[in-house]
């Protein structure tokens, strides 16, 4: 299974559409991460973030979507952490 995690872009630069990277704000953690497949992303939209790469752009929503599932899988194991024996 690959898992896309969203982020949400701090800033873009580059003018080669192939180079072109951004600053994505993973909640508190930023990476540089390469913009090729979404050249449309602009400065404060969401993005699917996969092994540096930027997949596709994101609605608030869908995003917020998927930071709940990400939540609840911590949440999951943790709870499994605690009753392993």
């Amino acid at each position: 299974m690959c898992l896309a995690i969203p982020g949400r872009v701090a800033s873009v630069s580059g003018d080669d559409p192939i180079m072109r990277v951004g600053r994505i704000n993973f909640g508190g953690i930023v990476k540089e991460i390469n913009l090729a497949y979404v050249p449309e992303a602009r400065v404060g939209d969401y993005v699917l973030v996969h092994v540096g790469f930027a997949l596709a752009v994101i609605d608030q929503a869908e995003a917020g979507r998927v930071f709940e599932y990400l939540k609840e899988i911590a949440e999951i194991d943790a709870v499994q952490s605690d009753t392993a024996p």
